[in-house]
């Protein structure tokens, strides 16, 4: 029988796994050392302006945070759905059909705009290949290696692959795991219409879950402790307890579901966790830096989200179009590059002088501005990266909840609900309980 879980960290892990546990009448205490909700997935309030710390799209395919969303309460009006749209002014056009896969990419393509038939053609029996190879790569073969393999062309790799590539495993074509590319080709453009939708969040990404999942908590006994960090972990006879913790309780279960950078001392703190934390601690991680600009009343884009060449930025979103000001653009820039080396200033400029160029306009001044940078936005996707396996750790009792845990998917919302969910089920069945 539960008494007490404590869960460390309020992002999309953890709270996933406190609603779950709440779900099935188990007394949860969450704590989180920021006063926001989230995570790596929060708002941002300056200025007067309330913006995303990145630009974050779901997939029709995430079914394990779609499901909590409808648990929680939340209006199915807070996602706008789109069709699969990859659309770069002046290159490409490609919008999925809404048809049972694989005819919804195969009408996409024959109704393109930028693409040679080859190359049509060419992706047609890409996509073909893999899903009779089973959806499965070598997987020491990096995306790089698996579209000359399949001998995708240039454009097809500079319009498509690559900013897939990068938007979904934060990752560089020539370092970025094959397999895990493959997973979300096969639960996205493989799957059937619904599930290669692009879903935007209306609201911010506080607002789109982590708070209807605390006032969720909040009807259920649960407790929710902002800015209150926890720094270490003791574990007395059978029971945790957080230093930290100002009702100094202790706790029968506890979940770690920070960020692993966060995740690691955590562990070294609670003794037999040493080789795990330094495993975490290994991980090699990838930033994201999102450019916000303010334009004004009369800067629209051609569509909700862009895709943009020939500088820092690769995709770009009117937020007006989906429930922001006018005129307010985010530019997302995914993965290590050479804007790293820009100052901030310098980068507003130049992602200012990549719009231009894109749209060919001349753009107004931004009336304002702000550069949100994640140095460690999320872990590296490369072939063979050893990811801990989500769940157990070896402290019985102790579990651990996040994004980069072990997975089919790489570091997004989706993975990190599904860990928390994951953990959740552990906890339950250790406890001798079982899930709806």
């Amino acid at each position: 029988m539960l008494h007490q879980v404590a869960i460390i960290g309020a992002g999309y892990a953890g709270l996933a796994c406190a609603v779950e546990l709440a779900r099935r009448g188990v007394q949860v205490t969450v704590f989180e050392r920021s006063h926001t909700l989230g995570g790596r997935a929060r708002v941002v309030a300056k200025d007067g302006w309330r913006v995303d710390n990145g630009q974050h799209i779901l997939l029709g395919a995430y079914t394990e945070l779609t499901r909590l969303l409808r648990l929680t309460g939340v209006s199915p009006k807070t996602l706008q759905h789109l069709p699969l749209l990859l659309h770069n002014p002046g290159h490409l056009h490609l919008q999925a059909a809404p048809l049972p896969a694989p005819l919804h990419l195969a009408v996409g393509l024959l109704r393109a705009r930028g693409l040679r038939w080859a190359d049509r053609l060419a992706m047609l029996r890409f996509m073909h290949a893999l899903r009779h190879g089973g959806w499965r790569a070598d997987p020491a073969q990096t995306v790089a290696g698996l579209l000359r393999a399949q001998r995708q062309s240039e454009a097809l790799q500079k319009l498509i692959w690559e900013p897939l590539c990068v938007a979904a495993l934060n990752t560089p074509l020539a370092e970025a795991s094959a397999q895990i590319f493959v997973n979300v080709l096969r639960d996205s453009l493989g799957a059937d219409a619904s599930a290669s939708e692009v879903l935007i969040p209306r609201v911010d990404l506080s607002e789109l879950f982590p708070v209807p999942a605390a006032r969720y908590l909040a009807v259920r006994r649960g407790k929710l402790r902002t800015g209150n960090a926890i720094d270490a972990i003791r574990r007395e006879g059978r029971r945790f307890f957080l230093d930290g913790d100002p009702g100094r309780a202790g706790y029968d279960q506890l979940v770690i579901a920070t960020a692993p950078h966060h995740a690691a001392p955590l562990l070294a703190s609670a003794g037999h966790c040493e080789r795990l934390a330094a495993q975490i601690d290994a991980l090699p991680s990838e930033p994201i830096a999102t450019v916000y600009l303010a334009l004004g009343d009369g800067v629209r884009l051609p569509h909700p989200m862009i895709g943009v060449s020939g500088g820092p930025a690769q995709w770009v979103f009117d937020r007006a179009q989906f429930g922001g000001r006018n005129g307010l653009l985010a530019a997302v820039i995914s993965a290590r590059g050479a804007h790293e080396a820009l100052g901030r200033d310098e980068l507003v400029l130049a992602v200012h002088k990549q719009l231009e160029e894109v749209l060919g306009r001349r753009l107004p001044t931004p009336e304002w501005s702000q550069v949100i940078t994640e140095k460690r936005a999320t872990f590296a996707c490369r072939p063979g990266l050893l990811r801990p396996s989500g769940g157990r750790t070896p402290l019985p009792g102790l579990w651990l909840a996040g994004d980069y845990t072990d997975s089919d998917y790489p570091a997004t919302l989706e993975a990190a609900v599904r860990s928390g969910v994951s953990c959740a089920a552990h906890i339950l069945r250790h406890a001798g309980q079982t899930r709806d």
